[in-house]
Order: structure tokens, then C-alpha cells, then sequence
């Protein structure tokens, strides 16, 4: 954390609260915060381990409130792949995600295409646009061409 004027740096445990109170953090984002300040890494296993017997850090609360969040706005790989990224262990991530099983990703593709878009495209361009759009959200371009599809463009199409 950056200091004051006149006054000495926080210590490691009261900058890992400051970011711990704006929102949640994995362990491993966490920790690689605290090692961008420049706190050892003994000091920052034992500060974790010391947070985590509190519950102020918890990887699985942090996987449930990001799929939660993303859910409806990315298929589940993406938020799987973000939870990767956050270094979230594999059965947590899975355990987080279980409720996505049951959701339709073609239903999900759809009501996000039509809160975005809402009409079919009018030419080529515009139909890799949304398709593009789709997949960037972690869709199958399969299912991407499936929305596209249900909402009145054939793959043949010859936009002029």
C-alpha cells in the first residue's frame, strides 16, 4: 500500500485487509499482491494460513461469487478458465460450477445475444461481429451459429 505523507508504509496484514475489504481475492491473487509489495514469502504463506483459519480468505467463496457473477454473461468455460487463471484449484473450480450443468448453454447464448443485439444481422460483417461476440464469451462457435440460426440467418445467406 502506498503510504501517507509522513507516515510509514502499512504493514503487510493491514494492506491484505485493505484488499480483502473491496473484495474478494483467491489465495494466489492475494498472495501475488503481497509479493508485488515486496512482503517474503514465509511472511506471506503465514499471513494467508492465518486469514484463511479466520475466514476472511476463502478460494471457494471466491469460485462461488465469481460464477455467480459471470453466470448468464460467460459460458461456463470461460468462467472456468477465469477461475484458472485466479489459480483456483480444479475441484473447487468443479464444485463451483456444478449449478451451471444444468443450465441450457444454447438458452443461456441466446438471452445474452438478445440483450446485446436483439435482431439478425443485416450483412456479413455484422454476422461475424456476433458470432465473434459469442464465442469471445466462451460460447462454441457451434452454438454461436445455432443462435444465429434460431434467429432467422441461414449459413448459406448471401448478404449482398
Amino acid at each position: 500500500m502506498r503510504a501517507a505523507r509522513g507516515h510509514a508504509p502499512a504493514s503487510p496484514r493491514t494492506a491484505a485487509l485493505r484488499l480483502l475489504a473491496r473484495r474478494d481475492y483467491s489465495r494466489a491473487e492475494l498472495a501475488a499482491r503481497l509479493r508485488a509489495r515486496g512482503v517474503p514469502a514465509p511472511e506471506i504463506d503465514a499471513l494467508l494460513e492465518d486469514f484463511e483459519r479466520l475466514g476472511y480468505l476463502s478460494d471457494e467463496r471466491y469460485a462461488h461469487a465469481v460464477v455467480a457473477q459471470r453466470a448468464g454473461r460467460l459460458a461456463s468455460r470461460a468462467i472456468a478458465r477465469d477461475l484458472r487463471e485466479k489459480g483456483i484449484a480444479a475441484d473447487t473450480a468443479r464444485e463451483a460450477l456444478a449449478p451451471l450443468a444444468q443450465r441450457d448453454e444454447l438458452v443461456d447464448a441466446m438471452a445474452l445475444w438478445r440483450r446485446r443485439f436483439g435482431q439478425p444481422p443485416i450483412d456479413a460483417r455484422e454476422k461475424g461481429r456476433q458470432v465473434r461476440f459469442l464465442v469471445a464469451r466462451g460460447f462454441s462457435a457451434s452454438v454461436a451459429f445455432r443462435v444465429l440460426r434460431a434467429a432467422g440467418v441461414r449459413g448459406d445467406e448471401d448478404f449482398d
